[in-house]
């Protein structure tokens, strides 16, 4: 599959400012639910561009429709598309779980019952905030 190289910033700032105005009515469903620290009080990004590779020649990125950066997740609303795409999401999810990153997706049909995709983004994020709390043990057990 191609894909979309950038060779500045501005143009990814723009692209992203462009998703943010032009949600999908699953994402503004989801947005509701995360914004202003709604959810356990940890704070969410929409929108929010992830680089891969910068070099001379070009950016790989893509945008994550939501970021919390605290707890290093990230949150992906799965319309139609994305069942011709599972490859590249795939590949995509790789790079980001190697570089410390939870990737949870959400589909469209998921969103119809809000209180399940409750009770599953805060499973998530109990399973995450698990997660870190021994990953910071590990890195400075106690004498």
């Amino acid at each position: 599959m191609s894909r979309i190289y950038y060779k500045k910033y501005k143009g990814i700032s723009q692209l992203a400012r462009y998703l943010r105005n032009n949600q999908t009515p699953s994402e503004k469903l989801l947005w509701e639910i995360l914004r202003r620290k709604n959810l356990f009080g940890y704070k969410f990004l929409r929108q929010h561009p992830f680089f891969y590779r910068i070099d001379k020649k070009r950016i790989e990125f893509f945008i994550a429709d939501f970021y919390c950066s605290k707890l290093g997740m990230i949150i992906e609303v799965d319309g139609l598309i994305h069942e011709t795409r599972e490859e590249y999401d795939a590949e995509r999810d790789a790079k980001l779980i190697s570089r410390g990153i939870t990737v949870l997706r959400i589909k469209n049909e998921e969103l119809k019952d809000v209180n399940d995709v409750i009770g599953i983004l805060k499973n998530a994020i109990g399973i995450r905030e698990t997660q870190l709390l021994n990953n910071t043990i590990e890195k400075h057990p106690s004498p």
